[in-house]
């Protein structure tokens, strides 16, 4: 359980959901994890049950919209732990409301970007000077959606934030990998969290089951134990990849829900 040993990682968004499976696993394999986000009681009980398993961890406010706190966080982080090894962008607004083309308003559409993509493109530009000052380099993990990976009916603003995360993580790779430094993008299917369970309708859930290749929707720690790899020197040649991990929910025809319910395989 040392695959990160005497590494320090920051996780945005960690005081919920993802961002609580990816920080406890990181912390685990023996990381020093900053928890940041800006609820202060659920993110010191995230560091508290790091503690009391032995795992090293400290609470950090951060608003992804405000630039001062994520500058903020990087400052402080590095002048705790001596050095930054590790970014995990995950902190995104989604409790934003976003819908088809003809609905959204400006507002909208510039609330999520700053919340969605904006953050992201500023934590990595406030990390990127700690990682190269890093013989080893270091790496920055995406958090990015399955809503980039075509059209839907809805959520438009958040589906092409998503997906200037994917474009991002490609030119971040390319631009400082000759510096060590690797970028890399995740991409959850459903994941259903303590948080957002009861908000989840069970047709929704039928819906994703019968478009997956697994037998069951996805958990926090899926999505935490594709990250400890990036994270670690086992990925050390695996950068600029937008990897879906979504029980196989994007790697197959769109009709297969419906032929199985026919019992057939093709037309």
């Amino acid at each position: 359980m040392d695959r990160l040993k005497g590494k320090v990682a920051i996780v945005t968004g960690s005081t919920s959901g993802i961002g609580v499976g990816i920080a406890k696993l990181f912390a685990a394999e023996g990381a020093k994890v900053v928890i940041c986000g800006r609820r202060k009681e659920k993110g010191q009980a995230v560091v508290d049950s790091i503690l009391e398993n032995g795992g090293e961890a400290t609470y950090h406010f951060m608003d992804i919209t405000i630039t001062e706190s994520i500058e903020q966080l990087f400052t402080d982080t590095a002048e705790q732990y001596g050095k930054i090894d590790i970014l995990v962008n995950n902190a995104a607004n989604v409790s934003l409301k976003d819908g088809r083309v003809d609905e959204l308003t400006l507002e909208m559409w510039d609330n999520i970007f700053q919340s969605d993509i904006r953050g992201t493109f500023y934590a990595t530009k406030c990390a990127l000077p700690y990682l190269q000052k890093n013989e080893a380099g270091g790496s920055i993990i995406n958090i990015g959606s399955m809503a980039s990976c075509g059209g839907d009916l809805s959520s438009t603003a958040y589906a092409c934030a998503k997906a200037g995360v994917d474009l991002l993580t490609q030119s971040t790779a390319l631009q400082y990998g000759k510096q060590n430094i690797r970028c890399n993008c995740v991409r959850p299917g459903l994941i259903v969290t303590p948080e957002n369970e009861a908000h989840v309708p069970q047709v929704l859930k039928d819906i994703f089951t019968s478009n997956i290749m697994v037998n069951r929707y996805g958990c926090p720690e899926d999505i935490g134990q594709m990250c400890v790899f990036l994270a670690s020197d086992e990925s050390c040649y695996v950068t600029g990849q937008i990897i879906n991990v979504d029980g196989g929910l994007n790697s197959h025809v769109p009709t297969v829900a419906q032929f199985r319910q026919l019992n057939s395989r093709t037309w």
